[in-house]
C-alpha cells in the first residue's frame, strides 16, 4: 500500500476555502489530516480506540502550524500507546486546569443565577465558611463523595444540622454545573441523600388561634405609631409574602387597578421560580389607596424614615409588635405565612393553590392547572382569606372559612 503523502507548509497556505465548493481533505500520514471547509481550515487527528473511529481536534490553520499540528498528533500517538483515549485525556487535562478549580466553578455559578441580595450574601457566607477552605483550590472534578462527606461532617458535628443540608445542596448544585460545561462526570452529593440527620425544619413563632388572631389584628388595627409602619403590619396578613419581599415592594410592582401586585424574580427568595404574582385583595388594595397620597412619589410603597432610599426594616416592625404586647416568643412578622398556610390547609383549601401563592414552588400545581386558571383560583383564595380575617377583627365568631370550590 502506497504511503500517504507528507504534507508542506506552503501546500497548506495555497489550498483556500471556497464557498459553495465540496470540502477538501488534505492528509499528512498516520491519522493527522486537514479539514478544508468554505469558511476554514481545520487540524484533526483520526483514530481508532477500543474498537471505534474517533476525532480530536488540533486547532485551526494557520494558528496552528504544520509543525505543531504534528506534535500533537504524535503526543496523542503516544496516549494511545500507553492506553488512553486522547480525546479523553484532553478532558481531563482541561478539567485539572487551574481556572477549573471548585473555586472559580462556584464564582461562574454564582454570577449566572438570579438571587435576591440577601439570599446571595447568605450562599456566599456558607462558601467562605464551609466549603471554599477544604475543596476550593481542588479541580472540580476531584472534589468526590468522600471529601463532601467530610465537609458536611464539621458542620454535622457543630450541630447545625439544617446548615450541612444546605451547604449539600449548593456543593450539589455547583457539581451539576461543572458537569453541564463538561468539567465533571457527576453530582458527588447525589449518594449522601440519606447521609445527614434529618434537620428540623425552621419555624418562626406564628399566631394560628382564630380567636388570637382576631385580637392581634385588632391590635393593629389601632397602632398609634407611623402610618406607613401600621399599613405594612395590616397588608402582611393579607398578602403572606415574606415581610422583605413586603418590606422591598415598589410602587411600579402594583397595579391597583387591575388588583395585582406582581413582584420580580430578583427580589424572591427562590428567583429560579420566576416573578410572584399577588392577587390582592378588595381590603388590601384599599390599604394602598389610603397608603399611596404619602408614599406614592416615592419609589418605595414603604420608605424608611431614617434612611433615604431604603425601605422600613425588619426590626422597625418586629418592634412595632412588641409596642403592641405581642412578644416575639408568640408572632413575628414572618409568622403571618405560617398562619395563612395552617388555616388555609385546615380549611381544606388546595395545598398546591396555597403553596404557590407561599412561592414555595410551581411543580406540584403545573400538573394540575394552567396559569391562567390558578391565577383565578388564587384571586378567589385571597379574597375569601382577606374577608375572613375581617370577620375575625369583628369578633364575630367565625372559625370556619367559605367552603373552597376548586375547578378542577
Amino acid at each position: 500500500m502506497a504511503p500517504e503523502n507528507k504534507l508542506t507548509h506552503n501546500a497548506c497556505l495555497k489550498v483556500k476555502p471556497e464557498p459553495h465548493r465540496p470540502r477538501k481533505t488534505l492528509s499528512d500520514g498516520l491519522g493527522l489530516k486537514l479539514k478544508v471547509s468554505c469558511t476554514s481550515k481545520l487540524w484533526r487527528f483520526d483514530y481508532t480506540h477500543e474498537g471505534k473511529q474517533k476525532s480530536l481536534s488540533l486547532g485551526k490553520f494557520p494558528e496552528v502550524s504544520l509543525a505543531e499540528a504534528r506534535e500533537l498528533r504524535d503526543k496523542a500517538r503516544r496516549q494511545l500507546r500507553d492506553g488512553r483515549d486522547p480525546v479523553r485525556a484532553r478532558q481531563d487535562e482541561k478539567r485539572k486546569a487551574p481556572e477549573n478549580t471548585f473555586r472559580e466553578l462556584s464564582a461562574q455559578w454564582l454570577s449566572r443565577g438570579e438571587w435576591s441580595q440577601g439570599h446571595l450574601r447568605t450562599i456566599e457566607q456558607r462558601l467562605d465558611k464551609h466549603i471554599l477552605p477544604y475543596v476550593g483550590d481542588m479541580p472540580v472534578s476531584e472534589v468526590t463523595t468522600p471529601l463532601v462527606r467530610e465537609v458536611l461532617k464539621r458542620i454535622e458535628d457543630r450541630g447545625t444540622i439544617e446548615t450541612a443540608h444546605r451547604v449539600k445542596y449548593i456543593i450539589g448544585q455547583i457539581c451539576r454545573f461543572a458537569a453541564s460545561q463538561g468539567l465533571s462526570d457527576n453530582d458527588p452529593t447525589t449518594l449522601l441523600r440519606d447521609a445527614l440527620k434529618v434537620s428540623q425544619a425552621r419555624t418562626f413563632p406564628s399566631i394560628t388561634d382564630p380567636i388570637k388572631l382576631g385580637a392581634m389584628l385588632r391590635a393593629i388595627d389601632v397602632y398609634t405609631g407611623s402610618f406607613v409602619v401600621k399599613t405594612a403590619l395590616q397588608l402582611l396578613p393579607m398578602v403572606f409574602v415574606r415581610s422583605g419581599e413586603l418590606r422591598g415592594a415598589r410602587w411600579d410592582e402594583i397595579d391597583l387597578g387591575q388588583s395585582m401586585w406582581a413582584i420580580p424574580a430578583h427580589r424572591m427568595k427562590l428567583p429560579k421560580n420566576g416573578p410572584h404574582k399577588v392577587p390582592l385583595s378588595v381590603q388590601a388594595v384599599q390599604l394602598l389607596r389610603e397608603l399611596h397620597p404619602l408614599t406614592g412619589s416615592e419609589v418605595l410603597v414603604f420608605p424608611s424614615t431614617v434612611s433615604k432610599g431604603k425601605s422600613i426594616s425588619e426590626n422597625t416592625l418586629n418592634a412595632a409588635l412588641v409596642r403592641l404586647d405581642i412578644s416575639r416568643d408568640e408572632h413575628v412578622p414572618h409568622g403571618f405565612r405560617h398562619t395563612a398556610s395552617t388555616l388555609l390547609n385546615e380549611q381544606r383549601y388546595d395545598s398546591d393553590l396555597i403553596e404557590i401563592q407561599l412561592h414555595h414552588g410551581t411543580e406540584g400545581i403545573r400538573g394540575i392547572y394552567n396559569k391562567a386558571e390558578y391565577i383565578e383560583l388564587r384571586k378567589k383564595m385571597m379574597q375569601e382569606w382577606s374577608d375572613y380575617l375581617e370577620k375575625l377583627k369583628t369578633g364575630a365568631k367565625v372559625l370556619q372559612l367559605p367552603k373552597f370550590q376548586s375547578t378542577q
